[in-house]
């Protein structure tokens, strides 16, 4: 090939690369700002172990993500099995009794309590009351967050 021919090709590349980089600035989020959501305002989606309320997620000035939702969850219920995965999150009980495991232990907790899962590291969660468990997630990702696998 000519250098002539290479040039070509490099442009064609890098023209063909425009609209893509177009298109992924256009679906980039404004980073959240501050503020206030009513829990009575947020959308109620029924799952089939209980409902979800989705309230944010975005980036951040200081994250790249940041997700925040509410899982109701009926009694005996799993909302999914033991995982891991790349990104941290908090969890806080609002209502209810869970079993959570974290790191191979396993724990009853209630209102009030706090569970943190780090990157990674297989966890799972399941509501052994009587009643419906409804706690919060925060998720949060950073550039030192591991990329999904």
């Amino acid at each position: 090939m000519t250098k002539r021919e290479i040039t070509l090709i490099c442009i064609t590349a890098l023209v063909m690369c425009i609209p893509m980089a177009i298109i992924a600035h256009k679906y980039q989020q404004a980073p959240l700002s501050s503020t206030i959501y009513d829990w009575n305002s947020i959308k109620v989606e029924s799952t089939k172990t209980g409902e979800r309320r989705q309230f944010l997620q975005a980036p951040t000035p200081t994250l790249d993500e940041l997700e925040l939702h509410v899982t109701t969850l009926n009694p005996g219920e799993a909302p999914h099995p033991p995982h891991k995965h790349p990104d941290e999150e908090l969890i806080i009980i609002k209502e209810g009794t869970v079993e959570s495991t974290v790191n191979g232990i396993t724990k009853r907790v209630g209102p009030g309590s706090v569970i943190f899962q780090a990157s990674n590291q297989l966890h799972g969660l399941r509501n052994v009351g009587t009643t419906q468990a409804v706690y919060h997630v925060i998720k949060w990702k950073t550039e030192k967050t591991p990329k999904a696998k």
